[in-house]
């Protein structure tokens, strides 16, 4: 299967689930000095900074960075173009984008790497032609699926003047809420339908969401776990997708290691 075939069919057939997840505020008023503790003053946030592309680079997740896992700079065939998604509803815009991985809003800065699970059980290479015209169709089947049983995750740093994260993480999750009942999108002139959007539990950074979007292409459903966490003016997005699980109609995880890894080098 080709670059551009796996990513029309991970971001073509998507679950979503969205995971509000928020970091704790404390009840009542607080004293200046714990606002700033906690979130910074009002002052602060509008001095803060976006990080360059430079700094970027140096943060996102590298070779080395997550075990068992392949970490690259994606390719033209591996990333859909800004203004390539459109949805039947605008609301629904955050999240179509996210799952298609790329900003709900215009950051200042952002960088890009796919990971892509290495684990024992999928170091099966593809079957060959040969190999597989001795096999029975079941037989082939499987074995081409058991190469194709990797989570593959496109791995994004977004970064924001000012309060720019938090304002798009806030309309990240007000968006999910929306449309957790589902809407219909558009990416490179293939219509799709998001038929769910499911609440996901996740901790990373100072806030996050994290959702399952179930979509249908025709007939066939499939899953994308898609989360964003937000790290004071940077925002760490994955869009993650199983061949295999979705062929299998079958569940799998979120990539717990991958935003781990990145959580650690955002600080």
């Amino acid at each position: 299967m080709s670059a551009t075939a796996i990513r029309r069919t991970v971001l073509a057939a998507s679950a979503v689930s969205l995971a509000l997840l928020a970091t704790a505020c404390g009840g009542g008023e607080q004293g200046g000095e714990d606002k700033e503790a906690k979130g910074g003053s009002t002052s602060e946030k509008s001095a803060a900074k976006a990080l360059t592309a430079a700094e970027l680079e140096k943060l996102v997740v590298a070779k080395g960075d997550v075990e068992g896992h392949k970490i690259t700079v994606p390719g033209k065939d591996d990333v859909f173009e800004p203004g390539s998604v459109s949805v039947d509803r605008a609301e629904c815009e955050p999240v179509a984008q996210v799952l298609s991985a790329l900003p709900a809003s215009k950051p200042a800065s952002s960088v890009q790497r796919l990971v892509v699970q290495e684990p024992e059980a999928a170091k099966k290479d593809m079957p060959s032609m040969e190999e597989l015209a001795e096999m029975t169709e079941e037989e082939a089947e499987q074995a081409t699926l058991d190469s194709l049983d990797i989570t593959k995750t496109m791995a994004s740093l977004w970064s924001y003047e000012a309060d720019g994260a938090e304002q798009t993480l806030a309309t990240l999750r007000e968006a999910g809420k929306k449309c957790a009942g589902g809407f219909s999108m558009t990416i490179d002139g293939e219509k799709q339908q998001v038929s769910k959007v499911s609440e996901e539990k996740l901790s990373a950074g100072e806030d996050a969401v994290a959702w399952t979007v179930a979509t249908k292409t025709g007939a066939t459903p499939a899953e994308t776990k898609v989360v964003v966490f937000r790290q004071g003016t940077t925002l760490a997005g994955f869009s993650s997708f199983n061949i295999a699980a979705v062929t299998r109609g079958e569940a799998f995880e979120q990539p717990t290691a991958v935003i781990e890894a990145q959580a650690a080098k955002l600080g």
